[in-house]
């Protein structure tokens, strides 16, 4: 009787797990964007690694409800840590790993002070700024 009703019918194609992962991140109202939000509101920045993401699309298509089931992964994964953040006031950022979607790992939190470090070491790292040569001027003939 549903069937009925509609007049029209179109044939839809499965998300892939790439769609998935733009779901995520990409929309205006994404969800990552609207977990961001909240988290700010304790002025703490959070982040997904790629792995993260990947992973919960992996889980969300697991589930065969298409992308219904990201809300209820990242709820999953991030429950405790909503709880406990409240409580934390030296976090300022909380990085959502893979291990934290698959394995139920805590994500890492992370101090101003080891943000500040974790820069400096990257800084390091790179090594010092280079200009680039200046091209020598082509010989006229």
């Amino acid at each position: 009787e549903f069937i009925g009703r509609l007049p029209m019918v179109v044939a839809l194609d499965r998300l892939t797990l790439d769609d998935l992962v733009a779901i995520l991140v990409q929309p205006k109202s994404a969800l990552v964007k609207q977990y961001q939000r909240l988290f700010e509101l304790h002025t703490v920045e959070l982040q997904f690694t790629p792995g993260a993401l990947r992973a919960t699309a992996e889980r969300a298509l697991a589930r065969k409800t298409g992308a219904r089931a990201l809300r209820a992964v990242v709820e999953e994964t991030l429950l405790n840590t909503m709880y406990e953040l409240p409580d934390r006031r030296d976090v300022r950022r909380c990085v959502v790993t893979e291990e934290s979607v698959t394995d139920g790992v805590s994500p890492l939190f992370l101090s101003e002070s080891e943000i500040g470090a974790a820069a400096s070491d990257a800084k390091r790292a790179a090594g010092p700024l280079q200009r680039p040569r200046k091209a020598a001027p082509r010989a006229s003939a």
